[in-house]
């Protein structure tokens, strides 16, 4: 998977959910809008400060992260 650079996590902001270049807009939203039927347009037209390419991003960064697999580390 190429690099994504536009996907930022920081505590600091939105609680440290994956966010769009720093903005308080989640991957989540992006995807929740997407699901709910909005189109891409629709979407860069609610958040003028979204570029089609954070939707890009928005959608490989959550393909990867569903692929991901959290395995509890056995107790000592």
């Amino acid at each position: 998977m190429k690099q994504l650079t536009r996907i930022t996590l920081d505590p600091n902001v939105m609680g440290g959910k994956a966010c769009v270049r720093g903005l308080r807009v989640t991957v989540g939203t992006v995807m929740g809008l997407l699901a709910a039927g909005r189109s891409r347009e629709e979407i860069l037209q609610a958040y003028p400060y979204l570029e089609s390419e954070d939707i890009d991003e928005a959608l490989a960064y959550a393909a990867w992260r569903v692929e991901e697999r959290e395995v509890p580390l056995a107790a000592v």
